[in-house]
């Protein structure tokens, strides 16, 4: 449970169960409202919570955790997504080869 500061009505969450919690909030088909209502915490504070992890405002635990994953994560998807776009254009060229060729069949030959 978090601690409240004396005479105000805030709470003070652990740096280790922001991180978890923003952490979570960035998986799949989760939402900020979802995380939030589970969690019985604010979305305005989450939200917060969210847009501080990602200007780094958590220090070094965050460029630790965050530093690996997104990096080979994003090098991996634009990989993914050069190689997709190389296998349609092969996929284009073989589709118009074989067009040609049907054409060529079709034709008489004037020999």
């Amino acid at each position: 449970m978090p601690a409240y500061k004396a005479g105000k009505k805030t709470a003070n969450y652990s740096l280790e169960f922001e991180l978890k919690v923003v952490e979570w909030s960035y998986e799949t088909l989760r939402t900020v409202k979802s995380v939030a209502e589970a969690l019985d915490i604010h979305p305005f504070m989450l939200s917060k919570w969210r847009k501080a992890y990602r200007e780094g405002e958590f220090g070094m635990v965050k460029s630790q955790k965050k530093s690996t994953k997104p990096g080979k994560a994003n090098d991996e998807l634009s990989a993914l997504k050069q190689r997709i776009a190389e296998l349609e254009e092969e996929n284009d060229i073989l589709k118009k080869w074989q067009r040609f060729q049907a054409e060529q069949k079709r034709k008489p030959t004037d020999s």
